[in-house]
């Protein structure tokens, strides 16, 4: 008998989800929990596994569509002869199947069609991202004979692109590269930037902002992350201002606990967090995301370097879960990668401060009475003034400036 498989409730108040790729075709035999599509929804990109063992009939929604919760996507023609229906593993779409099934579950066949090439039950899905399956498909390319040069091997789309070219494949211009001849580029707006816009609505007409901001010599700090980056200990890392700045910011915290706080409107109270969640503002291709670091408080600038690095690779390579980009209590922002001096970032809906970093550049900067060339940067913070009254978030700023221009106070943090 034939079983529709309808697009889940993904969570978290989430009522659509963009189907970016099938990971199965018509005709394929598929077993229970098997991976069958990605779906971008407006946290995360997660994997679906299928509830069914069976045959594929019909593909019932194209890559590409932006699905609403409940509809029918996928029908499975399934063993009615079988006495008993196989036991399904409890998923949570996004996790995967519980730790204790997983050594259960099949390899996967060959996914993306329509891909030229080995297949076979024991052939492994390569790595790739949405974007580079949807490629693949677009050029049948095989992405198993396409060497990656995304995070941890994963296989992007221009790197489709190049073997394309390089086998001589025409490759197509993308909707983000027009033809000269337009005049203009429509972009649907949906899943993460649809998200991220009505987020950012909410809180800047939510939550009273106030930004200030502070300009300081921070060419010790400089010296200071160019030692580390000596050491062995922090090779392959990020050890950049960024990581300094999180780490003075989480000490800053501890004398200032009223911008680790949120405002509870349903019952009219502030709610003081004793955990540092550190939201790392980052931008990917699918748009602006803010994964944070769990517990951040208890990690030694080493422990936060690594987080960092680990964090924003896994952000920008669109597989962060839902977990990470949640529960969020304090945030910072680098505007500086840009070549900008400052910003006045808007709040992350829950949150009361944010933090932004300039552009780290040489300046002429009066030290000892002299002028001098000096590594200058400008912080800013902006915070919910029901929350944070002024001096509250003055002192706060004051802190990391100060820990930041002589980071020898942050040495027993490190």
């Amino acid at each position: 008998m034939a079983q529709e498989f309808r697009l889940p409730d993904l969570g978290e108040g989430l009522t659509e989800a963009e189907l970016v790729s099938w990971a199965v075709e018509v005709g394929q035999t598929i077993e229970l929990n098997q991976v069958i599509g990605e779906v971008e929804t407006a946290k995360a990109l997660v994997e679906l596994p299928s509830p069914y063992a069976g045959v594929v009939e019909e593909l019932l929604v194209p890559a590409g569509a932006t699905v609403p919760v409940g509809t029918p996507i996928i029908r499975i023609a399934t063993d009615a002869a079988s006495e008993e229906p196989p036991t399904r593993t409890p998923v949570l779409v996004g996790y995967g199947p519980e730790a204790a099934a997983e050594s259960k579950r099949a390899r996967r066949k060959l996914v993306t069609a329509p891909e030229t090439g080995t297949s076979g039950p024991d052939r492994r899905r390569p790595d790739a991202s949405p974007a580079a399956r949807v490629a693949a498909r677009e050029l049948g390319v095989d992405l198993a004979v396409v060497a990656g040069t995304g995070p941890s091997g994963a296989v992007t789309r221009s790197d489709v692109e190049s073997h394309a070219g390089s086998v001589g494949q025409a490759v197509p211009s993308t909707p983000d590269s027009p033809e000269p001849s337009e005049r203009e580029t429509r972009t649907p707006i949906r899943s993460v930037r649809k998200q991220t816009a009505a987020a950012m609505v909410r809180s800047a007409f939510t939550a009273p902002h106030v930004t200030e901001f502070v300009t300081v010599d921070v060419t010790r700090s400089v010296e200071l992350l160019e030692r580390l980056r000596d050491l062995p200990a922090f090779e392959g890392l990020s050890v950049t201002p960024l990581s300094l700045v999180a780490k003075a910011m989480i000490v800053a915290l501890r004398e200032n606990p009223t911008l680790n706080a949120s405002w509870d409107e349903e019952n009219q109270e502030i709610v003081t967090k004793h955990y540092v969640n550190l939201g790392i503002a980052a931008a990917t291709p699918r748009g602006l995301v803010v994964p944070n670091i769990k517990e951040a408080q208890s990690l030694s600038l080493l422990e936060l370097c690594r987080a960092i690095t680990e964090l924003t690779a896994t952000a920008r390579s669109g597989r962060a879960e839902p977990a990470q980009l949640t529960g969020g209590t304090v945030s910072i922002t680098n505007v500086g990668v840009f070549g900008v001096d400052a910003g006045t970032p808007i709040l992350n809906p829950g949150e009361s401060a944010i933090l932004c970093l300039g552009s780290v550049t040489r300046r002429p900067w009066v030290h000892e009475d002299e002028l001098a060339v000096r590594w200058v940067t400008t912080l800013s913070v902006s915070f919910d003034h029901r929350v944070v009254d002024g001096e509250q978030g003055s002192r706060f700023l004051s802190s990391v400036a100060a820990m930041l221009h002589d980071p020898a106070s942050l040495l027993a943090h490190l």
